[in-house]
């Protein structure tokens, strides 16, 4: 990790880190809608780590469970947190990123909720399967 990671906070750093995540998730994304399954980022299957459900309690203070589409895990990690109704639509997503001791998080709007809503529904037919 570089120095710059180590010395600058998470609400410094949560707005480059997620535009850096959307710009890579679009070019997936476009890559997948065309047919052209991969792109050097590689595949849209390929590109997070989990995605998996995050039940209410399991983290202190936690009233909501949510579905976790994580991106990365240790120092930093960051993920895209999806709430959603019993119905599996989703009122809400949160980006989230961590690191040792620190963590913030942005509600995503306008252009791209509406992307990621558009992802979440992709998401989701994997969890209707």
């Amino acid at each position: 990790m570089s120095a710059i990671c180590k010395t600058k906070t998470c609400a410094y750093r949560i707005r480059s880190e997620m535009m850096g995540r959307l710009f890579d998730l679009h070019r997936l994304w476009h890559a997948y809608k065309s047919g052209d399954e991969s792109d050097d980022l590689g595949s849209l299957y390929d590109y997070g780590l989990c995605f998996d459900y995050v039940a209410p309690g399991t983290f202190g203070g936690q009233k909501e469970g949510y579905y976790r589409y994580q991106l990365s895990w240790g120092g930093p990690s960051d993920e895209f947190r999806f709430f959603v109704n019993p119905d599996l639509s989703c009122h809400r997503i949160e980006y989230w990123l961590m690191d040792w001791f620190d963590a913030a998080q942005r509600v995503a709007s306008e252009a791209d909720e509406l992307f990621l809503l558009e992802l979440w529904d992709w998401l989701r037919e994997g969890l209707l399967r």
